[in-house]
């Protein structure tokens, strides 16, 4: 049994860019470290504050970005202040912090530009942008526009690509293997925002919800409690969703929120070890007979009709019999009950007098068959996982006949299937 670590994200109080990157931080991340390497992302005109705070008694981190008045002249700045202090929390203000509309234009592709042209290493960039991907995504839906034609209002703004691409980079920097988190907490009623008073959850939330499976409760907290920016984040980075494991907790962090909500505002993080569930093992049993005298088109059906019968798995072997005569080895896999089935086909399509048993136990991973949407039509998958394991293997029939329809290669096929099939599974 192997040893994992982990990340559990505690959302009783909702989630936000803002309180994601503070406990992260607050988890103990090298502040030096972390500035410089949001310094690569080569994004002028901010400087991020970083405070040790207390809310309600608890210790915490708050992170603030605050956006120059000639942002396109001044490079960054990082201020990283220690002191204990309690927050304050204008009853108007939200999670993040109002978007200047000098950013209001910022469109999918201008960040990604952004994104792809720093020095922040592959698997930064590759998360930054999912998390831009999905955001649009919904917003696309909500405003009606394709995805290439979405203003980011809200997310595109500087405190927004700082909170998103910052909290890659401290993911990266903790070297985590799984996050997990428990149900979204939310308020209700209704907020303000360019268009007016909208309810909560806001729009752009609630198609990001749809159809994700993502738990939520509404707490009776009347303001917003979970921002676009906080869930696509953790959207595009829980397994899943539920109480806390059972793990050995190592470090806890906090993030703060700034919206006075009568409680304890803050996102908790706790950084753990989580033992590894054991890979299933099953009883199987194995049929073999050696044969001599059989031409490659009976082996060939017989193989054909011992698959359509259930047997999980069906071998030839070269092998050598008396006086040296080249001949095949049959081997048959086969779960428990199933073994005279598959003994009666072996000994009515071979030339064979008798077949060897023999009682075995696997090791498996547990596996479904997904369907995977492609300018082709669907295409079914074999996805096999456990725990941190995952393994794909698109269905050979569904890419031999897209390959014949098409003239592209059949590798091809594959490689765009596999790419397709990493990203829905993610929840992109």
């Amino acid at each position: 049994m192997g040893i994992l670590k982990i990340l559990y994200f505690d959302c009783f109080s909702g989630i936000s860019g803002d309180m994601t990157l503070g406990a992260l931080l607050d988890l103990g991340i090298d502040r030096q470290v972390f500035v410089n390497e949001l310094q690569k992302l080569n994004l002028p005109g901010y400087e991020i504050r970083v405070q040790k705070k207390v809310q309600r008694g608890i210790a915490g981190t708050d992170v603030e970005v605050i956006i120059s008045d000639h942002s396109h002249r001044e490079e960054p700045r990082v201020t990283l202040q220690h002191e204990h202090s309690h927050l304050h929390h204008p009853a108007h203000s939200h999670h993040e912090q109002p978007r200047l509309s000098v950013h209001h234009g910022r469109n999918l592709t201008d960040i990604e530009q952004l994104i792809d042209g720093s020095d922040l290493n592959h698997r930064v960039k590759a998360f930054s942008k999912q998390v831009f991907q999905e955001i649009a995504r919904a917003e696309g839906k909500v405003h009606h526009r394709p995805i290439e034609e979405v203003h980011f209002h809200e997310v595109g703004a500087v405190d927004s690509i700082v909170d998103i691409v910052g909290a890659a980079i401290c993911l990266d920097l903790l070297g985590v293997k799984r996050v997990i988190s428990s149900p979204l907490h939310e308020g209700q009623g209704f907020i303000e925002c360019q268009h007016g008073l909208i309810p909560v959850p806001v729009p752009a939330v609630m198609e990001m919800l749809a159809e994700s499976h993502i738990p939520v409760i509404s707490e009776n907290v009347n303001t917003e409690l979970v921002t676009p920016t906080g869930l696509g984040i953790i959207k595009c980075l829980a397994a899943e969703f539920g109480p806390l494991p059972a793990m050995m907790v190592d470090k806890v962090g906090y993030g703060f929120g700034k919206r006075e909500t009568g409680r304890l505002n803050a996102l908790r993080v706790v950084m753990g070890t989580l033992a590894e569930a054991e890979i299933p093992v099953e009883e199987i049993v194995s049929l073999e007979t050696n044969v001599d005298d059989m031409s490659p088109e009976l082996l060939g059906y017989m193989m054909e009709r011992l698959l359509a019968n259930g047997a999980l798995d069906v071998y030839y072997t070269p092998i050598y019999m008396k006086k040296n005569r080249p001949a095949v080895m049959i081997t048959v896999m086969a779960e428990k009950g199933s073994e005279e089935r598959l003994a009666r086909i072996i000994l009515e399509e071979s030339s064979t007098l008798g077949i060897r048993i023999t009682n075995n136990r696997r090791y498996y991973l547990p596996r479904e068959i997904v369907s995977i949407e492609t300018e082709w039509g669907p295409i079914k998958v074999k996805v096999a996982s456990q725990d941190s394991i995952r393994k794909v293997a698109p269905e050979y029939e569904d890419c031999k006949r897209i390959a014949e329809q098409t003239g592209l290669a059949l590798q091809e096929i594959y490689r765009i299937v596999l790419e397709r099939a990493y990203r829905q599974l993610a929840g992109e």
